[in-house]
C-alpha cells in the first residue's frame, strides 16, 4: 500500500475555546486513512507573553509551509482580529481557507464565510474531503 499523504495544515483557534480546538484535533486523529501534520501553536506554548509584532511574525511563520489553512467559525467573534490577521496572510500567501461551522449552528461569521474557498459542516468526512480537495 502506497505511504498516505501528509497534509501540512494552520488550523485557528483561541486558548479561550480549547475544548472546540481539542474535539476538532481528535476528529482529525480518529479520521480513517488521513495523515496530518499541525503547525498551530500548542497549548504549552502560547505567545501569550508576546508583543503584538512578534506574535504576527509567529502566526506568519506558522501558515508559510502550511498547504492549508481552517478557521473554526464560532472563534471569529471573540477573536476576530487575530482571526482576521491569519485570513488575510492566508488570502495573501494564496493558501486555501476552510470555514468550519460551529457545532449546532447553521450561521458563520460573515468574514470568514467571504474568505473561506469552502464551507464544511462539523463532521470529520466534510472536513477531510475539502481538506484533500483543497490542500495545494
Amino acid at each position: 500500500m502506497p505511504a498516505l499523504k501528509r497534509y501540512r495544515l494552520f488550523i485557528s483557534h483561541a486558548w479561550r475555546y480549547h475544548d472546540d480546538y481539542v474535539r476538532f484535533i481528535n476528529l482529525l486523529d480518529e479520521a480513517p486513512l488521513f495523515e496530518y501534520a499541525n503547525y498551530s501553536v500548542p497549548r504549552d506554548d502560547k505567545f501569550d507573553k508576546m508583543s503584538s509584532t512578534a506574535l504576527g511574525e509567529e502566526i506568519m511563520g506558522q501558515i508559510r509551509p502550511v498547504q492549508c489553512v481552517i478557521i473554526l467559525g464560532g472563534l471569529y467573534v471573540s477573536y476576530s482580529d487575530w482571526i482576521q490577521y491569519e485570513i488575510d496572510y492566508a488570502k495573501q500567501m494564496q493558501k486555501p481557507i476552510i470555514a468550519v461551522m460551529p457545532w449546532g449552528s447553521t450561521v458563520t461569521p460573515k468574514a470568514v464565510t467571504q474568505a473561506a474557498n469552502i464551507i464544511v459542516g462539523w463532521n470529520t468526512n466534510s472536513f477531510v474531503s475539502a481538506i484533500r480537495d483543497y490542500s495545494i
